[in-house]
């Protein structure tokens, strides 16, 4: 099963590699263009017609004829016609959602906002069943323990056989099933590459702002001017990350080795992460903040009802 799971990912992450991609504008030297009041590397595969006029000159002094994008306010589904399996199927549909909700809020940070916490919803029953396992993990741990002691120094095929049946039985008796985690890592690997496309792609959102925050802007382009107060965004992406993957962990550690190890693996996701994000633009981090933000309110809720129900 845990193969199966293993190719699926390699799957998606093929599809994504290979299909529909951002590809950076380049001028005639070779050397990326960027735009000029957000610092961000502009996209030569956008999905609607930018409006600012620096960025206008800069894609047709470039060699991209903008006649042929719809304005983003008028883009569709279909237009561009095919884009790869991963644009067609999810880039587009995503981006197209984000452009009709910021057109609705006049805010496309705001739309971000909405569009994020809207598939968390929808996602809701599947994601609360990730987070039951976690508890009822939890809960397990004693008997779990218990039962590597039993069986501690034993490597024999039928002590082994023996172990699995009983590891089997007290997950029963727990209602966990050790595989739905991954169910969770399956929706949120792809929703997290549809954003990164759709933001990247489309002009209406890396030319926007929210509170006074340029959505296509990068925490390290803005250091590299002066503001510091792009900061605030890597920073909360550090606080949801973290304490988004210390409430979501549901990996058994039956021994204090294997504990050890989770939290190390924990603690160099969450750096990797927050280093990555000084690199995101502000439109990717919002999404991330408010994804990692609910994922904290949805395991809280289910810890409550773990407790009112015991």
């Amino acid at each position: 099963m845990k193969k199966k799971i293993f190719k699926i990912l390699l799957i998606l992450f093929l599809v994504v590699s290979l299909t529909g991609c951002t590809k950076q504008l380049k001028d005639s030297n070779k050397k990326v263009v960027k735009n000029e009041i957000t610092g961000q590397v502009l996209p030569s595969n956008i999905l609607c017609r930018p409006e600012e006029e620096k960025t206008i000159e800069l894609y047709e002094k470039n060699g991209v004829n903008l006649t042929s994008f719809p304005k983003c306010s008028e883009f569709k589904i279909t237009s561009g016609g095919y884009d790869g399996i991963w644009g067609t199927i999810f880039v587009r549909p995503l981006a197209w959602v984000i452009v009709k909700i910021g057109l609705l809020v006049k805010n496309y940070g705001l739309a971000i906002i909405i569009v994020t916490l809207l598939i968390r919803l929808l996602l809701y029953p599947t994601t609360k069943k990730t987070a039951m396992q976690s508890e009822n993990m939890k809960l397990a741990q004693s008997d779990l323990q218990k039962l590597e002691k039993k069986y501690q120094g034993k490597q024999d095929q039928q002590s082994m056989m023996q172990k699995s049946q009983e590891m089997m039985i007290i997950y029963k008796k727990y209602n966990i099933k050790p595989l739905s985690g991954c169910i969770f890592a399956l929706i949120q690997i792809p929703l997290f590459f549809a954003f990164y496309e759709s933001m990247n792609r489309l002009p209406a959102i890396f030319e926007e702002n929210l509170l006074g925050f340029h959505l296509g802007t990068s925490p390290i382009t803005a250091l590299s001017r002066g503001n510091f107060l792009y900061l605030i965004f890597v920073v909360l992406v550090f606080l949801t990350t973290y304490f988004s993957f210390k409430l979501n962990s549901s990996a058994p550690s039956t021994t204090p080795e294997q504990e050890k190890s989770m939290k190390m693996m924990q603690t160099i996701s969450v750096v990797m992460i927050t280093v990555a994000s000084i690199t995101m633009s502000v439109g990717i981090q919002i999404y991330w903040i408010f994804n990692s933000g609910f994922t904290i309110v949805q395991n809280l809720l289910v810890k409550r009802k773990k407790k009112n129900v015991k």
